[in-house]
């Protein structure tokens, strides 16, 4: 006997708990959604996958937060990886920003970004310079630097670190004589790298 094809997200239970709570037919939301009565009942015994422009329709005429819909994906995918060829840059003058860690909208008021920052001999950083909302936290890979923060100016050496609230002005300057690098994190996000 030939093995069901595994359908790797299940949205059918949902689908069917939705439509049955709601007091429709499967013939009702087939019609509604302009597809087969055959397809719905298979969609929601999980036997196939609906392609994206079905799950939305069907989603639709049964009025389903999508969010309600995906929650069991995000799950599946707790963890986020960026490989080492593929990080995002960008520059700012001459300071390099590489994204190690993307915002992601599920977490919501714990959400973060995260960047490793390096700044030539004699730059610094321009971003900040204004203050925004949130921390930041701040680990010095390799140099040495200068965090202006406010009125204050606070020296900082390779394996140090440091955290404050990001909402008044600030701006980290290289005051070493090789490239400095530093790890960097931001929360809330910025979405400084698009």
């Amino acid at each position: 006997m030939e093995e069901e094809k595994k359908v790797p997200y299940h949205f059918g239970e949902k689908i069917r708990a939705v439509r049955e709570r709601k007091g429709y037919t499967l013939k009702t939301v087939a019609q509604r959604a302009g597809v087969s009565e055959s397809l719905v009942s298979q969609i929601e015994r999980n036997r196939v996958s609906p392609a994206i422009d079905t799950l939305l329709t069907l989603a639709d005429v049964l009025d389903i937060n999508l969010e309600f819909l995906f929650e069991e994906y995000r799950r599946k995918r707790p963890v986020q990886i960026i490989r080492s060829d593929e990080r995002k840059k960008i520059t700012e003058d001459d300071v390099i920003y590489e994204e190690l860690a993307k915002p992601a909208e599920a977490d919501e008021q714990y959400a973060m970004e995260s960047f490793m920052v390096e700044i030539p001999v004699g730059s610094h950083t321009h971003r900040g310079s204004y203050g925004h909302l949130g921390r930041e936290i701040g680990y010095i890979i390799q140099g040495k630097a200068q965090l202006h923060y406010e009125n204050l100016v606070y020296n900082l050496n390779e394996g140090d670190s440091v955290s404050f609230r990001a909402g008044s002005p600030h701006t980290i300057s290289n005051t070493g004589d090789i490239t400095l690098k530093a790890l960097w994190t931001v929360s809330p996000p910025q979405h400084f790298v698009k």
